[in-house]
């Protein structure tokens, strides 16, 4: 899969994320050990996708292919990672989520249209 699939997929994600926070209710205990061995479970191919697709990202922009740089990169995936554990236990204020999400998808997109000039 490429670094351009691994962004929109990541994209998805996020916009499912997005939605689960939006139309989900949080978990009754925040010690509720089933809920968090099926939010492992559930998570478990978006940490994996995030893990490659930072590390080809920062090569990416090491090969000076990129405006980007790797603090942002790094940010973004620290943002990723908060949306992931809100959009399951739902414990922040949704503009503070809109944050988190708006800023990573600005960087996702970013992402997109320098890999889409790279191929034409």
């Amino acid at each position: 899969m490429t670094l351009h699939s691994k962004t929109i997929l990541l994209q998805k994600y996020l916009i499912q994320l997005q939605n689960r926070f939006q139309t989900c209710k949080p978990p009754k205990s925040v010690k509720d050990r089933s809920f968090f061995k099926q939010m492992k479970e559930e998570t478990k191919p978006i940490y994996e996708l995030l893990s490659e697709w930072k590390s080809e990202t920062l090569k990416f922009i090491a090969n000076g292919q990129s405006k980007l740089f790797p603090h942002q990169i790094e940010a973004t995936v620290e943002n990723i990672e908060m949306i992931i554990l809100h959009s399951y236990y739902i414990d922040i204020r949704r503009r503070f989520y809109m944050e988190y999400f708006n800023s990573t998808i600005y960087i996702l997109e970013q992402l997109l249209t320098e890999l889409t000039h790279k191929f034409k």
